[in-house]
């Protein structure tokens, strides 16, 4: 967790993306004990509840579970459930657009897998 936070969006959001981009770099394996909210507040110098925010957003997902009077830890199959998540909002931020897109543009499927294909080759 040596990212930097940024402006772009907010703050608790960016913690939640770190601890999965961690796991997904297997950085924090499956039933590994995550930063608490303390620790991240104090590493970020932000306010613990938005660091508890992030937090219970991935414990809302599935991704981290608490073991009472020890703290969060990654759950089995977080680092799965995390890709398809991304996936799916690949496929809606991106590829939908684009499809979309080329529709209105007149472009058909095949022109269009040409054109991945021609940048794929560049």
């Amino acid at each position: 967790m040596n990212e930097i936070l940024t402006q772009e969006k907010s703050i608790y959001l960016q913690i939640s993306e770190m601890i999965e981009n961690d796991i997904l770099r297997d950085i924090l394996l499956e039933e590994e004990r995550v930063p608490s909210t303390n620790e991240l507040a104090k590493l970020y110098a932000i306010n613990p509840a938005t660091a508890a925010k992030g937090i219970n957003l991935l414990v809302d997902q599935n991704i981290l579970y608490k073991k009472r009077g020890i703290g969060m830890f990654v759950t089995a199959g977080a680092k799965e459930r995390i890709r398809m998540k991304r996936k799916e909002e690949f496929y809606d931020n991106y590829i939908r657009t684009l499809i979309e897109e080329a529709r209105s543009l007149g472009i058909s499927k095949e022109d269009l897998v040409k054109m991945i294909n021609d940048y794929e080759e560049k």
